[in-house]
């Protein structure tokens, strides 16, 4: 079992409180480097401040079943993510090396774009994805979304959120229900050798026996997806918004097979998710 709040002392945005890990959102206003990394030497006023948790440099894993308990946030702007990043990058950079999305959700609670929903309908989707394949502009992500039954909020109480990955495949669930599944016949990774011919990397990469994946915890607000949908932009009125997560447990399957399989929890109804149902 991993506790990724016992290595978080008490500040702003994350800390740890009656037993479950805060992560909070807040609208204030803060000078930081500009730049995603935070390394940059020129500042900028930020509007919003908040925090990611991460495993690199502390645990880093290949296949397993990876199971959050967690309180998702709602609001315009708010984008909650359960997430995977490979450490070492070993076939290039993102996303040739691949990204596990477990969970995201966006923009929870206000009217959902879903196109047949009826209006005021509330936005409650769950989304799983893989993003691989080349460098930026040749990444493609693969995904589908999930909802909880009888139309319920997953910012109204806790939910868990697991994802198991084999050599070959990956599987999404929700309260233990097996969402869907995506194979590898249908992801890749490419990189170009010294005459700038794109070659394919091995099969099975880059979510293979050559990556270690470390897990993320974050809350952003706004940005690419979050602020583009739904009533777009961010709702200012909507913040502090806090993620707040109950555990996080790492299992590694006991039968023995170097490859992660022999216990999966799989669901002939979930969905084979293919190139050709991208989703954000």
């Amino acid at each position: 079992m991993l506790h990724p709040a016992r290595d978080c002392s008490p500040g702003p945005n994350a800390w740890r409180a009656d037993e479950l890990l805060h992560i909070v959102a807040r609208r204030e206003r803060w000078s930081a480097p500009a730049t995603p990394d935070g390394r940059g030497r020129i500042n900028a006023m930020l509007p919003y401040t908040s925090a990611r948790l991460r495993t690199k440099g502390r645990q880093e894993w290949t296949f397993g079943r990876f199971e959050i308990r967690a309180k998702l946030p709602a609001g315009q702007g708010s984008w909650p993510a359960i997430w995977m990043l490979p450490t070492d990058s070993p076939y290039g950079g993102w996303a040739a090396s691949g990204e596990i999305d477990i969970m995201e959700a966006v923009n929870l609670g206000t009217p959902t774009d879903l196109p047949d929903a009826a209006p005021g309908t509330p936005e409650t989707r769950l989304h799983g994805t893989l993003h691989y394949g080349r460098p930026p502009p040749g990444n493609v992500h693969t995904g589908t979304w999930y909802q909880l039954p009888d139309g319920a909020n997953p910012a109204d109480g806790f939910h868990v959120y697991a994802l198991e990955w084999e050599q070959g495949e990956i599987r999404w669930y929700v309260d233990g229900v097996h969402y869907a599944s995506q194979r590898a016949e249908h992801w890749y990774s490419q990189r170009q050798d010294a005459k700038g011919n794109w070659m394919d990397a091995p099969p099975g990469a880059p979510f293979d026996a050559a990556s270690k994946f470390h897990l993320l915890l974050n809350l952003a607000v706004g940005g690419d997806w979050a602020g583009k949908v739904n009533t777009t932009g961010i709702d200012r009125n909507a913040y502090p918004q806090t993620m707040l997560v109950d555990y996080v447990r790492v299992y590694r399957c006991n039968s023995g097979n170097t490859d992660g399989s022999g216990c999966a929890t799989r669901d002939p109804a979930a969905k084979p998710v293919l190139p050709e149902t991208e989703t954000p």
